[in-house]
């Protein structure tokens, strides 16, 4: 996925109402930029973080100015929520994810389940769907381990259980986690977190929903899917 502009540094002075920032650009000028993150963003909203936005030209936006990356140290960190699921598109057409590939067509945010829609659905004829749900992951709190969540999430917990349906309906189901920091190459699940999560994930993997982890290339010019990591932890059961 590469950045239709070049992107514009800055130094991070305050996220706030969880989808604004901000900003002080490097030549002094102080903006508010929107952020695309639900979460928490635990560990990448310090104040004098650095930080490199994309700018729209699009005059009916409220904000033109959009947070993409953070930069901590040498490792860059995708936050813009909105990407990963073009990321993982471009990755699946190209061939680029081991475990997606050898199917005929590709939709986008299908209707499903309880009220839901898939990122992903992959169809082929003679083969089961395959419905995958894809999770951006930028949160790091041991060294080159990537965790997810970084805060509650009801809703992946049931994006989960809705994975387990279309599996006991004969189809098939991928949770895809995409991991947007360079200095991870280790996956877990954050229970300490999200309890519920955890347990969430445990019920759907042993019901058949399958669990995939992919790292990335991340620049100022672009972002792309790469490689596979593993998971360095096994689930704890919460009781």
């Amino acid at each position: 996925m590469k950045f239709e502009k070049p992107l514009i540094p800055g130094r991070l002075i305050q996220r706030y109402k969880r989808f604004l920032a901000d900003i002080e650009l490097d030549d002094g000028t102080i903006i508010t930029a929107h952020c695309a993150n639900p979460g928490s963003m635990l560990g990448l909203k310090d104040p004098g973080t650095r930080v490199w936005l994309s700018k729209s030209d699009n005059p009916k936006r409220k904000l033109a100015y959009s947070w993409e990356l953070s930069e901590l140290d040498d490792a860059m960190i995708g936050i813009n929520t909105s990407h990963p699921n073009r990321i993982v598109e471009e990755a699946i057409r190209a061939g680029h994810v081991a475990e997606l590939t050898g199917y005929e067509t590709l939709r986008r945010e299908v209707k499903y389940g309880k009220n839901s829609r898939i990122d992903i659905l992959l169809q082929d004829e003679g083969k089961p769907d395959c419905y995958v749900e894809v999770k951006n992951v930028h949160l790091l709190r041991e060294q080159a381990l990537a965790e997810f969540p970084d805060s509650v999430t009801k809703r992946g917990a049931k994006h989960l259980g809705e994975l387990a349906d279309m599996v006991e309906q004969g189809h098939r189901a991928v949770m895809l986690y995409l991991v947007q920091r360079t200095d991870a190459n280790r996956f877990a699940l954050a229970s300490d977190i999200d309890p519920a999560y955890a347990e969430a994930f445990q019920e759907a993997t042993g019901a058949g929903v399958e669990a995939i982890v992919y790292q990335c290339d991340i620049s100022h010019q672009e972002i792309n899917l790469t490689h596979s990591i593993p998971f360095a932890k096994e689930v704890q059961a919460t009781n």
